[in-house]
């Protein structure tokens, strides 16, 4: 049983692709007055949402592991809708017991302490049972009605599930305040349902800055992506109490908003009373970081927060994959945030605009305050001749301390190498490569937990060779339109399944069933820095090639910017992974978790064939194709690559009609 957690928004929440997270559950809200439209709200989490306890998205698979069957449903939880909802009350709900769901149906609309929202939400199934009626209220976290995936399950499930909580008998012990003038705290945001913790990559105000409503405050990094937080209140940013690159906990503060200007850095952490029971097994839990208090704001500081580049987490990670310091590049988002847009526009190797008054490497701007960035190597001579690395200037890369650094620094010579003889002494530049232990990033970590879920099902592959020789002068004809490769074969394969939709369908281990789709949704993989993401053309079959094209170039945009939607990268019903671009002859993918087939592509490459008894070169790409067994057999496979070498071999005109 895996319980929702709604966030209270539509929130962009991106994941490396869909192969490798199980699917997001959020929900899309809107503001409804008495007597007005609904009008969207787009999410805001300068506060954190109360986190709701979460059983492992992969504990439904375990259990059949084991042998035991359960039920497959889903707890709908009371969703915080806002960064001080402790309790909502249910208006309406919009569906009834027995009622079917599809991912984005409103399913209930909820009054906070804000507003009457409705929910959405991102799961199918049947309402299979209703825990909280209309007009009761329940806490936030608490179950309020059951999904079940099969319609013969209605009115099962919910037993095991926490009862709308009534009012406790004694009042929770009050979060410990911030000492000094009046102030508000901008926690650290659940900003997915499995997140524990953040990462802020980067602050983009700085104590002293004035903070409207809807200002973006900080990016952060959960579990599934770096995301922008916007702030609920207005003031000044008064005190910033968890720096850029250290992590805090979901709900702990990591800043205090003032009110007023004049009480900007005469706040301070909020400190726990030591008269508080430490009752709450809560309580006990890891401590958050909390980054050393800083001193009052000065002028100079002020000076440095305004000299801090602002740009966003895929345009940094362009940047360093490029070589590009983003001191020189000219940005031309909001507030003259750095897109990726504007570093892809940048001259590769360029040399930045020089700042008076720094001299020597460019440290990236990603690296927080204090942070000393020395090698291995650098590390352990310090520790061996005791030279204090703060002291220690560095000339490695971005400034970087080398071992050289410190033996130079401790009045000692570098050690002499091999390579300082003529005949061993290099030619080139010798790049410093990495070495040693480096973090996965929240992204890296959910691809390499979930990746591990894709090995459950039993899969086997088939390859087929396809001559492009006719599919190649079709794209040399669509291409001075606009239209791609990717666009031209989702077409093609989407129209293949229409013959055999048993490559479109999966496996549902509860009922023993196949679930079959009439949709043919075609997921595309796109490499993105630091990770992969899986654009889906909804209803491909049915779109023109030109719709197909179009809305592939819009989803490839979105995605290379980070702003596709979880319907935009979850929905897909077959994927195509293309490496052909690269060179590659044959590859075989591995098999999404939840879906029935993936296709793998090669590159068309030249080859010699007997035609009308002569030798002719023709080119040939090499297609693979994984799917699960358990549904799918070897010659519904074989069929599935014979149609679709038909279409690309002799049919190509039924792509463009």
């Amino acid at each position: 049983m895996q319980t929702l957690y709604f966030q209270g928004a539509a929130m962009a929440l991106m994941v490396a692709s869909a192969v490798a997270f199980s699917p997001a559950t959020p929900f899309v809200a809107s503001l409804r007055g008495s007597s007005t439209p609904a009008i969207s709200q787009k999410a805001n989490f300068a506060t954190a949402f109360q986190p709701v306890a979460l059983r492992s998205p992969t504990a439904r698979h375990a259990s059949f592991v084991s042998g035991v069957q359960m039920l497959d449903s889903t707890n709908i939880a009371m969703p915080a809708l806002s960064s001080t909802m402790k309790e909502g009350k249910i208006v309406q709900w919009v569906k009834q017991v027995g009622d079917k769901i599809e991912a984005g149906d409103i399913v209930m609309v909820v009054e906070s302490d804000k507003a009457d929202m409705d929910v959405e939400a991102f799961d199918e199934g049947y309402l299979s049972k209703i825990l909280v009626d209309e007009g009761d209220a329940a806490e936030v976290g608490s179950t309020v009605a059951v999904l079940v995936a099969n319609e013969a399950d209605i009115g099962k499930g919910g037993e095991d599930a926490p009862a709308a909580a009534a009012a406790p008998a004694e009042a929770a012990p009050a979060a410990p305040a911030a000492s000094g003038p009046p102030s508000t705290p901008i926690a650290m945001p659940a900003l997915s349902s499995t997140m524990k913790e953040g990462k802020i990559v980067q602050w983009m105000k700085g104590e002293g800055d004035r903070v409207e409503a809807g200002d973006i405050v900080m990016v952060v990094e959960s579990d599934k992506a770096d995301m922008d937080v916007e702030s609920f209140d207005s003031g000044f940013i008064g005190k910033i109490l968890v720096e850029d690159g250290e992590t805090a906990e979901v709900g702990a503060p990591v800043a205090l908003i003032v009110e007023n200007e004049a009480d900007v850095g005469k706040v301070s952490a909020p400190v726990a009373s030591a008269a508080a029971p430490a009752a709450a097994p809560a309580a006990a839990s890891t401590p958050t970081p909390v980054a050393s208090p800083a001193p009052s704001a000065s002028p100079a500081a002020a000076a440095a927060t305004g000299d801090r580049i602002v740009a966003s987490p895929l345009a940094k990670s362009l940047a360093e994959e490029r070589g590009i310091d983003l001191a020189g590049v000219v940005g031309t988002g909001p507030g003259g945030r750095i897109t990726a847009s504007d570093v892809e526009n940048a001259k590769p190797g360029a040399a930045p605009a020089k700042k008076e008054g720094k001299k020597g490497p460019v440290r990236p701007s990603n690296v927080p305050a204090g942070t000393i960035m020395a090698t291995p190597q650098a590390k352990k001579a310090a520790k061996k001749n005791r030279v204090d690395l703060k002291t220690v200037a560095g000339t490695g890369p971005f400034g970087r301390i080398t071992e050289d650094d410190v033996l130079l620094a401790a009045g000692k010579p570098p050690p002499s190498k091999a390579t300082d003889t003529p005949a061993m002494a290099p030619t080139r530049d010798i790049p410093e490569l990495p070495d040693g232990p480096v973090p996965l990033s929240g992204m890296q970590v959910a691809v390499a937990g979930n990746m591990m879920a894709t090995k459950a099902a039993p899969d086997f592959r088939v390859s087929r060779r396809i001559q492009t020789t006719k599919f190649d002068e079709l794209y040399a004809m669509m291409k001075p339109k606009g239209v791609t490769v990717s666009a031209l074969m989702s077409k093609a394969v989407a129209l293949a399944i229409e013959e055999h939709p048993i490559v479109n369908a999966h496996y549902d281990e509860a009922s023993k069933s196949i679930v079959y789709k009439k949709d043919i949704n075609i997921a595309n993989a796109v490499a993105i820095p630091g990770g992969l993401i899986t654009p889906v053309i909804k209803n491909c079959n049915a779109l023109p090639i030109m719709g197909v094209s179009d809305k592939w170039r819009e989803l490839v945009g979105k995605a290379k910017e980070g702003k596709l939607v979880p319907d935009e990268f979850t929905t897909g019903t077959f994927t195509i992974s293309n490496l052909g671009m690269f060179g590659v002859s044959q590859f075989g993918s591995l098999l999404p978790a939840g879906s029935g087939s993936i296709l793998a592509v090669g590159a068309a490459l030249p080859t010699v064939k007997m035609v009308n008894g002569a030798p002719t070169e023709v080119k040939e790409m090499e297609v693979t194709i994984t799917c699960d067994h358990r549904h799918i057999y070897g010659a519904d496979a074989a069929l599935f690559l014979k149609t679709l070498a038909e279409i690309l071999e002799e049919r190509t005109i039924e792509l463009v009609l």
